[in-house]
Order: C-alpha cells, then structure tokens, then sequence
C-alpha cells in the first residue's frame, strides 16, 4: 500500500481516511434527539478535527509531551492572556502542582510549611483540598452563599489566623467567587491565592473596570480537561500564573522536583550542565539530574495535547452555548422559582457555566424531585462532596479533632449536601434537549 509513497505521502492518505472515518462512524450516525432520550449531564464535543489531530500525533509516536504540547500551553497561555502555563495529566494534578508550588523553599518565608493554614471551603470537589491535607497544612473551611454557591467572603477576616498563609478555592460550577472582595483580602494580608477554575474555564470577571479571565486574577490558576468539563483531551490538566518564580516551582515539581527547565529530548539548554555546584553534590554533577524540590512526574501524552489543540481552536463557541442553554434552562424554570431556589451569577461575572444548580425551597424535597428527574432518563449530579467533611476520608481527623478547622458554622453547605443539585449545559446540548430537561423539573416539583 505505501511502497511508492513518502511517509509524508502515507501519513497525508491515513489521516484523510481518518477523517472519512470519524465523519461516517462518529458523525454522520448522530441521532436527532427525541423525547426520553438520554440526557448525560456533560459529555465530549469534537469533530474530525480531534482525532485526526490524535492519530497525527501518534503516527509520530513521540508519547510524552512535544510539540503539540508546546502549542497547546502556548495556545492556552494567549487565550487567557497569562504569562506561563504548564499542560499536566489532570485537574487534580494541576491543584497539588499549583499547591506543590506555594510550599517551594525558594519563595522564603512566604512559602507554605506543615502546620500552616489554607481558607478554603467543604461544598465542592475534593481534590481542592486534598494537597494541603496531604501536604500537612491545614484547611480552614468557610460556609458558601446560597444562590451563588460560592465562599462567603465575609467570613474571610475571622478565619484568618498568624498561621494563614493562603486561600484557595474553586469557582463553582463556572460562577466566579467574588474575586474583588478575596483578592483584596489576599493583598492586606499578603496571602498566595490559588483559584481552581477546572469548572470555569471561560468565565469572566471585571475587576477595577477591567475584564479578566477567571483563573488568572489570583497567583496561580488551575484547570481540568476530563470528559465532562468546558473542553477534553480525555484527561489533563493545566496550571498557569504570571510570576516567574511560581512558573519555576510549578515547572519542577510537575517535571520530578529537578531543578533543569531543558524538556524532555533536550540537553543543556543553559550551557552549564557540568559545571555547576549544587547542594552537596559533587561539582559538575549533571544538571539534569539535580533535584530542587521533592517532585513528581505529572506531565500529559503529547497525544492528549493533540486533541487539545483541536478543542481550544472551538473553545469560544462552546462557552457561547453553554451560556445560551443556561439562560434558556433559566427563563423556563422561572415559574418554579417558588419551589426551587434558581442559581445566580455572581456580582461582576460573566460565567462560562459548567450546569444548573438548583437547591428545592422548603416544602420540595430532592429525595423526591431527583429519582423523577432520573426516571425520565436525564442524569443529575450533587454539588460534588457536598459537606466534604462529613466524609469517611475526615473520620480520623473528626475523631481527633486535628489535621482542619471550622469558622462559624457551615449551615449553607449542609443545606447544599442536603437539598441541592444540578443538571447539564454543556455544547452538545440542543434547545429540544434543555427544554425537556425544565419540562421535567417542572413535573418533578410539582409531584
């Protein structure tokens, strides 16, 4: 078959036959929704583009990250118009680098040590959290507002203690918490902010007249590309920032802890491999295998960098449909607002919403409302961990009652792992799809 062919001649005819592929088995077969269909809560969005752009990559075979990586983390780096960013293997990853990151002895008496606190709240995902416990730092959880889901900012001051050395916290569901009030706080105070904005990649807030992506107000920024989220490469991850000195400590522990910023496949960069004295290293002992932090290996497939290429180049008209399906989910669930309390934006913000969250009014229970929804096959989820700290993984820590702490009361996040949830909005929705969806609410509080 390639006998008289180039590989570039071979390589052009399998990625062709690749696309009338993907168009015949993947697209053209797409079924028109029809009422009682499955309605998932996210799933992935792509073309031929994404997998011809997969095969491409891996016809080269390189694996780890190349140069579809460097083009993504460029790519990204100018839509969201930071400095540095940094692809790993998952949003989970990008919240322990970024957390990783602030316990760097080269950031002094600014960094992060055991015993030191984190504000952060108990209603959302746990790998928010999860660093700073595992690091041995110790989360400080605030209560949430109600509809905005977010931490509430006006108990910043009393959590704050001589221990306080951050906070660090998600936008939820893509409404940005109130950036102004935090950033602020952070500023008096001189804390590191880390927001997770794997739930809000897109979002926007403007902040002294100026508008900003979130993700990119605070220190460090976090995001996630599994399935379900704003756009996918399978699994992945990115942290970015504008501090130089944050990038450094992100780049190496995300690379092995080593302290040579050469990538993989490339050797002394610097041009100073053998001929530097580091700890109490033989002098000249190869740079590339200095170690500047106690690291992990944390990095993405080049392949999983393909199909992000492909997704960020339609990122923009997935955040525009994300926003439409919401406002139209919105405006037809208005009439239940006395039965459901309807989610709103924060202050400032222009989200990029990752679903709907609804939290049932007094008399309207969601152990009714929720097995209707799903009964008519439309998948719902809760608000994550809901209280995280009723969790099993907090059974030993509430048995001794170290290793967290509590300010005030977190009446709202109980209220939230009691009565709230939420559906999708994701791209791939159509408008026949949102308005079975608010048909089948409205059923469900009305039961």
């Amino acid at each position: 078959m390639f006998e008289k062919m180039t590989e570039e001649q071979a390589k052009e005819q399998i990625l062709n036959e690749v696309k009338e592929y993907c168009q015949k088995f993947h697209l053209d077969n797409r079924k028109k929704f029809e009422e009682g269909d499955r309605i998932s809560y996210a799933s992935r969005v792509y073309d031929t583009d994404e997998m011809v752009n997969l095969v491409d990559s891996s016809l080269e075979f390189w694996l780890t990250s190349g140069r579809y990586t460097k083009q993504f983390e460029t790519q990204l780096a100018k839509y969201l118009n930071v400095k540095y960013c940094s692809l790993v293997n998952s949003g989970s990853s990008a919240n322990l680098c970024a957390f990783m990151a602030l316990t760097s002895p080269l950031l002094g008496d600014r960094a992060i040590n055991r015993g030191d606190e984190v504000i952060t709240v108990a209603a959302g995902f746990p790998t928010t959290v999860t660093p700073i416990i595992q690091y041995g730092a110790v989360p400080v959880f605030i209560d949430v507002t109600i509809p905005q889901y977010n931490m509430d900012v006006t108990m910043l001051e009393e959590a704050l203690s001589d221990k306080t050395k951050a906070v660090m916290a998600a936008h939820t569901l893509g409404n940005p918490f109130d950036l102004k009030a935090v950033k602020e706080f952070c500023e008096k105070h001189n804390l590191w902010l880390i927001e997770d904005n794997c739930d809000a990649l897109g979002s926007k807030y403007t902040l002294d007249g100026k508008e900003y992506f979130t993700g990119t107000i605070g220190d460090i920024g976090t995001s996630s590309f599994y399935p379900p989220h704003h756009m996918t490469m399978g699994e992945g991850g990115a942290v970015y920032t504008n501090n130089p000195l944050l990038n450094k400590c992100i780049r190496s522990f995300r690379d092995w802890g080593r302290d040579c910023v050469c990538v993989s496949g490339q050797d002394n960069m610097c041009g100073h491999r053998f001929d530097k004295q580091y700890g109490e290293l033989p002098l000249g002992y190869d740079h590339k295998y200095v170690y500047s932090h106690f690291g992990y290996n944390l990095k993405a497939t080049d392949m999983q960098a393909a199909i992000g290429c492909a997704q960020l180049s339609k990122f923009p008209s997935f955040v525009e449909r994300r926003k439409a399906n919401w406002n139209r989910l919105r405006a037809a669930l208005e009439c239940v607002s006395d039965k459901l309390i309807l989610p709103a934006a924060a202050t400032d913000s222009d989200p990029s919403w990752f679903g709907f969250m609804m939290t049932c009014a007094e008399g309207t229970s969601r152990n009714k409302v929720v097995p209707y929804i799903e009964s008519k096959n439309i998948q719902t989820r809760m608000l994550f961990a809901g209280n995280l700290i009723k969790h099993p993984c907090f059974d030993t820590m509430r048995s001794t009652g170290e290793g967290f702490r509590v300010v005030g009361t977190l009446d709202n996040t109980d209220r939230i792992m009691r009565d709230t949830f939420w559906v999708g909005v994701y791209p791939g929705m159509t408008d026949e799809m949102i308005d079975y969806m608010a048909k089948t609410i409205i059923e469900a509080v009305n039961l």
